[in-house]
């Protein structure tokens, strides 16, 4: 819950002015407890939940990277050589190389 900072905007026309309680920020401008959208309309107050909003949910950060792999391991997404060696062998499409530049001996 946010703190009471702000002095609540409610216009009371038998006072011939605002409220002027300590209040919180709304949508409609800053109310106290007793002038609410909720308190007017009648309704409880909503339970304060984990205050989640669109752009703080989890995402799966993971599949992302994996269909990206895909792309660069099936050549539709460009990318430097060594991140196509990596992408094909993580994606099992290709066989993992070193990454050095000497070819090895065989016994």
């Amino acid at each position: 819950m946010a703190a009471l900072t702000d002095e609540c905007g409610q216009w009371l026309p038998g006072q011939g002015g605002h409220c002027g309680r300590p209040a919180r920020p709304y949508a409609c401008g800053p109310r106290c407890p007793a002038h609410t959208p909720a308190a007017l309309a009648g309704r409880p107050e909503p339970t304060p939940g984990p205050g989640y909003t669109p752009q703080r949910l989890p995402t799966p950060q993971s599949a992302s990277a994996l269909v990206d792999a895909r792309a660069v391991a099936a050549g539709k997404r460009r990318s430097t050589p060594q991140t196509y060696r990596l992408a094909r062998a993580a994606t099992g499409r290709g066989p993992a190389q070193n990454d050095s530049r000497t070819p090895r001996r065989q016994p």
